[in-house]
């Protein structure tokens, strides 16, 4: 009792008068009951996917998509709107073929990944070693599945919180190299989805630096469990592949920042955003389109007002292959202290369902105030803390940024997630709505607020 004594003196010290506490919880509803009918969000991704479509890292697009943003942040009334450059692997996507040769002849539906190496011009035949999983596929002792095309037919689940994607990246990321370990020729992968289209979906691979370099694409779920059912039938399976890609290479990426400057205290920075990059096949409009759409929009709403603290969105601009993230935390290493909150919207545009505070934080009148005024979204703020954003501000979390993550519905997100079906008719307006409604409730709270989450987080 003792203890729970002190840690309420601790937060009532930490709070402020009850006056500017009902102040800003009624700031917090007004800016929420906005957001729910400001179109930017929508304007947003509609512009970004009709303008200029898939933008990946490297890519002619990319260029025009930097130079879209730069001028969309201006015309939203961003201040210190600017570019910061860096470097990022780039590769790019060539014509793309699969067909089993025997027993059962039949064309199949593939999509190379991100990083692989191409096949030999005229193509490659092997047979197929076909496994449940990559758990399986690592049992395999090493040269067993020499001069195979291994195939691995792994489901994934359908989950609100995005769980099942997490349990099954290592599939694609780390799979090509563990079957090259083992003599593979070429690696197939039932595709890291849920839907039940022969829409393939890719993503990035790692390439280990010792292990040999094999062509490594994803299967549509529908032919991955084609070919599992054509090896159930004894015979051996001969598939012929052909990828022409072009190597991984260094080249030009680019993060886009913009400001909403604070009225007392802008040298004290709530950071957040979403990332500019997308895969090809669709138009970024889901991943990440509306995730930057979301954040930007809350962010100029809140900044209209002049809340006491900065607000900064970052667009980064090579998410997908895991560099932007980096380079932004080394280029504000010395800032960190600086930084109140960190948050990035990158899992699409459901309704955001779930919301993580930095540690201790549900207690103070701020986040009650945010709390409040998202119940008629339905949201529930639950008392498990933050443990990161998202994967452009780990770097910063892991510097000492608190982190909020507001959890969007994710249950029908990886049927689209890297596939072609990532197009702007899949988002619901009014679900965006809500989620800039979100966003811009926890914004107004945390950024016209004296709220100090590191300090919270050291309370007993």
């Amino acid at each position: 009792m003792r203890l729970m004594s002190l840690a309420a003196l601790a937060v009532f010290a930490l709070a402020p008068p009850p006056a500017l506490a009902e102040d800003l919880a009624a700031k917090v509803a007004a800016v929420r009951d906005k957001a729910l009918v400001d179109p930017v969000a929508w304007d947003f991704v509609e512009s970004l996917t009709t303008e200029v479509g898939p933008r990946p890292t490297g890519s002619p697009a990319m260029t025009r998509a930097r130079d879209w943003a730069v001028a969309k942040l201006t015309a939203l009334g961003f201040r210190n709107v600017h570019v910061e450059a860096f470097e990022a692997e780039a590769w790019r996507r060539g014509a793309e073929s699969a067909e089993v040769i025997s027993p059962y002849p039949q064309k199949l539906a593939i999509l190379g990944l991100g990083g692989s190496v191409p096949t030999p011009k005229s193509g490659l035949e092997g047979e197929v070693a076909l496994f449940s999983s990559l758990k399986a596929m690592m049992e395999a002792p090493a040269g067993s599945l020499k001069g195979k095309i291994v195939v691995v037919n792994q489901p994934m689940g359908r989950n609100q919180d995005a769980s099942g994607y997490g349990a099954n990246t290592a599939v694609r990321m780390q799979g090509p190299s563990e079957a090259a370990r083992r003599g593979a020729i070429a690696y197939l992968l039932r595709s890291l989805s849920t839907d039940d289209t022969r829409l393939p979906h890719t993503g990035r691979l790692n390439r280990a630096p010792d292990a040999p370099e094999i062509p490594a694409a994803a299967l549509s779920v529908p032919d991955a469990e084609l070919l599992a059912r054509m090896a159930a039938r004894g015979a051996p399976v001969r598939i012929r592949l052909k990828m022409d890609s072009s190597d991984v290479r260094k080249a030009p990426a680019w993060n886009v920042v913009g400001e909403m400057p604070g009225a007392e205290r802008p040298d004290e920075v709530i950071l957040v955003g979403g990332h500019l990059d997308s895969w090809d096949p669709g138009t970024g409009a889901i991943d990440d389109g509306a995730g930057m759409a979301i954040t930007t929009a809350a962010a100029r709403l809140v900044g209209e007002g002049r809340p006491r603290r900065t607000i900064r969105v970052v667009l980064w601009g090579a998410e997908e292959m895991d560099e932007s993230g980096e380079a932004y935390g080394l280029a504000h290493a010395g800032e960190v202290g600086r930084m109140v909150v960190v948050g990035e919207s990158d899992t699409g545009p459901g309704p955001v369902w779930r919301a993580r505070l930095p540690k201790g934080a549900l207690a103070h009148p701020a986040m009650q105030a945010f709390a409040a005024a998202v119940i008629p979204l339905r949201v529930v703020v639950g008392p498990e803390p933050a443990l990161g954003s998202g994967s452009d501000t780990v770097d910063l979390v892991k510097a000492g940024a608190p982190a909020v993550m507001l959890s969007p519905d994710a249950t029908r997100y990886f049927d689209l997630h890297h596939s072609a079906d990532d197009t702007l008719d899949k988002i619901d307006p009014k679900d965006l709505a809500q989620s800039v409604a979100v966003w811009a409730s926890f914004l107004q709270a945390a950024a016209d607020s004296d709220i100090d989450f590191r300090a919270l987080a050291t309370q007993p």
